[in-house]
C-alpha cells in the first residue's frame, strides 16, 4: 500500500491510473434515435452523396449563368419561363439557352442550368417572361451534388460523442443504427456511520446521503450508467464486500467518504485488500479534494472520494468524468477542452503554491464582459454548489489571482 497522503498532481494521478487500466470496451448496436450522447465505436461512412442531387438554396429561377451576365436594373436580361421544378420531383426536360425554370428552395436543378436567380432580383414582364436585374455566377444559390458529404467519405470518426446534429447527418446518410461503445457502468458506495438514506429523518449526529445522489447525476451527465450499492457505514467487512460486488459488476467503482486519515476510515484498507496493483496514490495536490484515493484492481479503476460534497464532485470531474465521457484522459495540452470558458474573476483569491485550486463561481455579464463571481463557502456545504454554475481553476504555479484577472472555467 502507498504511503498515506503521498500527494500526486492531477496529471500524475491520471497517468498512474491509466497505465494500470485494462482498456476493453464492449460494443453494442443501437437505433439511431437512441444514439444521442453515445460514443461511436467505428468509423461511419456515407453510403450516398449529400445531397444526392444539385439543389437550389433560394426561391427563384433556374438559369444558365451566362444568360444573365451584364444584367442590371437599367438593362435587364430577358428570359422566357419554360418550365417549373416541382418539389420532390425530378425535372423532366432540359433548360435551353435564353430560358428559365421556376424553382423553390430545395428543388432539384434541371439539366442545363448552373445557377439560380433569386426571385427578388427578377421582374415580371408578362406571364411567360422575366427580366433579370442582377447577374449570377455559375454555382450561385446552389448546393452541388455531394458538396455536403461525398459518398464513401467518413461521416463520423471512432470515439465521436454523438450530438443532435450528428443524428441529422446520419439520417441523411441513411444510417438507421449505430455501433457505439457500451455505457460505462459505475458503482457507487457510501461509507460513514453518520450517513442515512434520504428517506429517513436523521437523528442527532447523522446526516442524509448527499454524495451518492450527486455522483449518480454526474455519471449520467457524463454518459455513464450509475449503480448504487447503498450505505456501508464504517464496517470494514461490509465495505469490502460491497466493493468486491461492485467491482465484479462495473467498469469503475466509487467509494465516497472515509478517505481522510482516521481510526475509523476503512476506505484505503478495504480498497487495498481487493487485489493488485491496489492503491496507487492517496492524496491529490488540489483543493478541495486532497484526501482522494486512486486504485486499480484487475484492470478496473477504483476511487475513494472525499466525504464533502464539493470535494467529491471536483475529484469526479478531474479523474472520473473523462474516463466515462471520453474513454480516456485528455492530453496535458488539451486542458482548454476541460476548462474552455475564459472570464474575469471579480475578487482577489489566495492560493497555496504547489497545488491546483478549484473555486466555485457564478458567471455574470458585467457591461458586456463575462465575469466570474466566486461562490465561497466551506467544503462541507452543498448550497454553494447549487448557487454556482461553474468551476474556476487556479493553476499550481500561481499563488492566487487578482480581481480582473482572466481565469479558465468548466461549466457544471
Amino acid at each position: 500500500m502507498t504511503e498515506l497522503f503521498k500527494v500526486a498532481t492531477v496529471c500524475e494521478a491520471r497517468r498512474i491510473i491509466w497505465e494500470e487500466c485494462i482498456r476493453q470496451q464492449k460494443i453494442e448496436t443501437v437505433p439511431l434515435l437512441e444514439a444521442l450522447g453515445r460514443r461511436t465505436a467505428k468509423e461511419i461512412l456515407a453510403g450516398d452523396n449529400l445531397p444526392g442531387f444539385t439543389r437550389s438554396t433560394m426561391d427563384g429561377f433556374a438559369v444558365r449563368a451566362r444568360d444573365t451576365f451584364g444584367a442590371s436594373e437599367s438593362l435587364p436580361a430577358y428570359l422566357e419561363i419554360a418550365g417549373e421544378v416541382l418539389m420532390g420531383k425530378e425535372p423532366l426536360g432540359r433548360l435551353e439557352a435564353g430560358k428559365a425554370w421556376r424553382i423553390a428552395t430545395g428543388g432539384m436543378l434541371p439539366q442545363g442550368a448552373d445557377a439560380v436567380v433569386m426571385v427578388e432580383y427578377t421582374e415580371n414582364l408578362d406571364e411567360d417572361t422575366i427580366g433579370v436585374i442582377r447577374p449570377v455566377a455559375p454555382g450561385e444559390n446552389l448546393i452541388l451534388k455531394g458538396e455536403d458529404v461525398v459518398s464513401g467519405s467518413p461521416v463520423l470518426q471512432p470515439g465521436n460523442r454523438i450530438k443532435a446534429q450528428d443524428l441529422g447527418v446520419l439520417a441523411a446518410a441513411g444510417v438507421t443504427a449505430v455501433e457505439v461503445f457500451c455505457k460505462t457502468r459505475v458503482g457507487i458506495i457510501s461509507t460513514g456511520d453518520e450517513i442515512v438514506s434520504p428517506d429517513q429523518k436523521p437523528p442527532p449526529g447523522k446526516v442524509r446521503d448527499i454524495n451518492s445522489y450527486s455522483l449518480f447525476g454526474a455519471i449520467i451527465e457524463a454518459g455513464g450508467k450509475p449503480v448504487q450499492y447503498g450505505i456501508a457505514g464504517d464496517d470494514f467487512q461490509r465495505i469490502y464486500g460491497l466493493l468486491a460486488l461492485a467491482l465484479e459488476d462495473n467498469d469503475i467503482v466509487l467509494l465516497t467518504g472515509g478517505s481522510s486519515v482516521g481510526t475509523k476510515d476503512m476506505a484505503v484498507q478495504a480498497i487495498g485488500s481487493l487485489g493488485k496493483p491496489g492503491v496507487l496514490f492517496h492524496g491529490l495536490a488540489i483543493r478541495p479534494g486532497k484526501p482522494a484515493v486512486g486504485a486499480v484492481v484487475s484492470g478496473k479503476p477504483v476511487f475513494g472520494l472525499p466525504g464533502h460534497p464539493a470535494s467529491a464532485l471536483v475529484v469526479f470531474y478531474l479523474l472520473i468524468d473523462p474516463l466515462i465521457r471520453l474513454g480516456s484522459y485528455p492530453n496535458e495540452d488539451e486542458d482548454f477542452l476541460e476548462f474552455p470558458i475564459c472570464a474575469r474573476i471579480t475578487r482577489n483569491l489566495r492560493s497555496a503554491p504547489g497545488r491546483d485550486d478549484f473555486v466555485q463561481v457564478r458567471l455574470v455579464n458585467v457591461e458586456g464582459e463575462l465575469c466570474a463571481e466566486p461562490v465561497l463557502g466551506k467544503s462541507g456545504l452543498i448550497s454553494t454548489l447549487v448557487k454556482a454554475n461553474g468551476l474556476a481553476r487556479i493553476p499550481a504555479g500561481k499563488e492566487g489571482v487578482q480581481a480582473g484577472e482572466i481565469v479558465r472555467i468548466r461549466l457544471f
